[in-house]
């Protein structure tokens, strides 16, 4: 009973170390009961079963918003997250006798395996959940995460709580316990004392939250009046006020887009002159019956296109349906009548000011989408987002705790604009500033983008190294020679 209570226990800490509740530090101690009760199993069966009710309980809390789209959507991802977790379960008592130094980078090492997996398969992965970004998100420890990554912080997390496992079952194994606790305390220094500084020119920004008439269903003549509802916000800026406008994703879309309608366009175009500002409108094309694209596109103050940016990553089985002609038997999916065409390049917009990058809702979750656009010359970032379709739910709150890493680890002032909330502005060194809107909220949220030129975070540079090493140690440390088996007296006993 007791390690049932443990995975449990455990299981509701890495909860409530993420959005809506957001107590970060629990991060840190939230893994250290699930170690302690897979590591006291004797059966194999029990650690994976154990390891799967940990992540199907984790995973079913922090995702309960995806309920609203319908079970069909949320059971199938909260039971791939469960198998994902049972695998690193197996894994975690099939070395758990061996010499505690060695259990300890294994541990670490596939913990960043399963976050890796997660992250990349399938059909492009799913981030939400990764241990490294509560953490990283406590002061200090944003402005860090420009040298390690969100992937590093999980490294530094899984560490101290593997240590401290170790720890509560003999005292006499303090010494990693030791190293990660100063490695943690060293990089919450460095990141409080030497954070990420854009330094070039600044935009004053005004974020367009106009909203829809029908949030999470549809309505006749959808597009129309949305579109409608952000221009006529949007005429209310005041001349010389702003140099950027942000119109969120879904503010326009067929036949009432900027790219195909030519009064839309010409409409559009008149606020930017009018203001003097350029303006990313982003939006949705009809491409054909079937398919679609979802675009940021960003007009200069004289009415020049500078440039349009695809999505990249769509979301599976919300813009498009995998496997859909095997998939035919499932009327929940009708709501996705159409796919999303993916775009193939990371498009940042060149400025007399400076080089802005965008990506597209679900993108934002991906610290590796920033990252591809910081390399592609970006120095300002905006993320553009709906929401609408998941009420009054932690969705939008998550989001922004994960935009808030990406922009630290890019080293990037970032505006994050949503149809219905939330929207607000996220400095480089990943801290908010000004106020945060209200879910659907119909609002003009002004703020500033600094943009940073000719800097690259080391984070841009190297991408994720300490992760790559993590789990590069745990095969080294499996193949070593030597002692590798502990008494099996040391380890708590299956209660």
């Amino acid at each position: 009973m007791l390690p049932v209570i443990l995975v449990l226990s455990s299981a509701v800490l890495m909860w409530a170390s993420f959005p809506p509740v957001g107590l970060g530090p629990l991060a840190f101690v939230a893994p250290v009961p699930f170690f302690l009760a897979i590591r006291s199993m004797e059966k194999a069966t029990n650690a994976i079963l154990l390891s799967f009710a940990w992540g199907g309980l984790f995973f079913g809390m922090l995702l309960s918003w995806l309920i609203q789209l319908g079970f069909v959507a949320w059971i199938p991802l909260v039971m791939l997250m469960g198998t994902f977790t049972a695998g690193y379960g197996f894994v975690v008592w099939l070395f758990r006798l061996w010499s505690p130094w060695r259990w300890w980078y294994i541990a670490v090492g596939a913990w960043l395996l399963l976050e890796w997996l997660r992250g990349h398969f399938p059909f492009g992965g799913f981030p939400w959940g990764d241990i490294g970004y509560p953490a990283a998100g406590l002061p200090g420890a944003a402005g860090s995460v420009q040298w390690i990554g969100p992937s590093g912080w999980s490294v530094v997390v899984v560490a101290f709580a593997a240590a401290l496992a170790l720890f509560v079952e003999s005292r006499t194994e303090w010494r990693m316990l030791i190293d990660s606790t100063v490695v943690i305390v060293l990089l919450m220094l460095g990141g409080a004392l030497f954070p990420p500084q854009p330094s070039a020119q600044v935009w004053r920004t005004a974020i367009v939250q106009a909203g829809t008439p029908c949030p999470q269903t549809h309505c006749q003549n959808e597009n129309r009046r949305i579109y409608e509802r952000h221009l006529a916000l949007t005429e209310t800026i005041p001349e010389e006020t702003v140099e950027l406008v942000i119109w969120p994703e879904n503010s326009t879309g067929t036949p009432y887009e900027p790219g195909e309608n030519e009064t839309v366009r010409n409409e559009i175009l008149e606020q930017a002159r009018r203001l003097d500002a350029y303006m990313l409108i982003s939006g949705t094309r009809s491409v054909d019956e079937d398919s679609f694209v979802n675009f940021n596109a960003l007009y200069s103050p004289e009415g020049v296109l500078v440039g349009e940016y695809h999505k990249q990553h769509p979301v599976p089985f919300g813009e498009y349906v995998p496997l859909r002609s095997l998939l035919d038997f499932v009327p929940q999916l009708d709501q996705v009548p159409r796919d999303m065409v993916p775009g193939t390049e990371s498009i940042v917009f060149p400025t007399e000011q400076g080089v802005l990058g965008s990506v597209i809702s679900f993108e934002g979750a991906f610290a590796r989408s920033m990252r591809d656009l910081a390399r592609a010359g970006a120095e300002g970032m905006v993320i553009a987002t709906n929401e609408s379709s998941f009420g009054r739910s932690p969705a939008s709150a998550q989001l922004i705790g994960l935009a808030r890493v990406n922009a630290a680890a890019i080293g990037m002032d970032t505006a994050l604009g949503a149809i219905t909330g939330k929207s607000v502005f996220i400095l480089g060194d990943g801290e908010t500033t000004g106020r945060t809107t209200d879910l659907f909220e119909d609002t003009l949220l002004f703020g500033s983008i600094q943009f940073n030129a000719d800097v690259r975070t080391v984070w841009v540079r190297f991408g994720d190294w300490l992760a790559y090493l993590a789990m590069i140690a745990a095969v080294v440390v499996i193949a070593l020679p030597g002692e590798r088996e502990q008494s099996r007296d040391r380890l708590p006993r299956e209660a």
